[in-house]
């Protein structure tokens, strides 16, 4: 079921900060910030040649990632997202076999305007998961 892994994702207080250190201490080419209203954050994308790295900064008070701050307000590492071929059929063998998916249920567009999914840490041994359709 699980494909590559396409991203892993960490949790940023200032946005622009770590954009400034990504590209000028480690070398990196980040993309401009997106803001994605629909899941309450501001992405930019590192590219690492075998997957992304994927910062993120709650956008708004409403954010679902502002309290995660609230407890780590260094940030840190998010969830990590693998694609898959099937998202919907993924989605029903993982309710089936008792994984809880987070929200209504139903896939939402992404960062790169493809349907993802966002499963339960507690079934996945304390980490966020994200299914993204390949």
């Amino acid at each position: 079921m699980l494909g590559r892994l396409n991203h892993v994702a960490i949790v940023v207080p200032d946005l622009a900060a770590a954009v400034a250190t990504y590209r000028e201490t480690l070398g990196a080419c980040v993309t401009e910030p997106q803001a994605l209203p629909e899941h309450g954050v501001t992405v930019v994308f590192i590219d690492v040649g075998n997957t992304k790295i994927e910062l993120l900064e709650p956008l708004g008070q409403g954010s679902p990632i502002a309290a995660f701050l609230d407890k780590n307000p260094s940030g840190g590492m998010h969830h990590v997202c693998y694609e898959v071929d099937d998202i919907l059929g993924a989605r029903d063998r993982l309710k089936a076999g008792g994984a809880r998916v987070l929200g209504d249920g139903n896939p939402k567009a992404g960062a790169h305007g493809k349907p993802v999914l966002f499963l339960h840490p507690k079934d996945f041994f304390g980490t966020l998961i994200e299914l993204e359709q390949a």
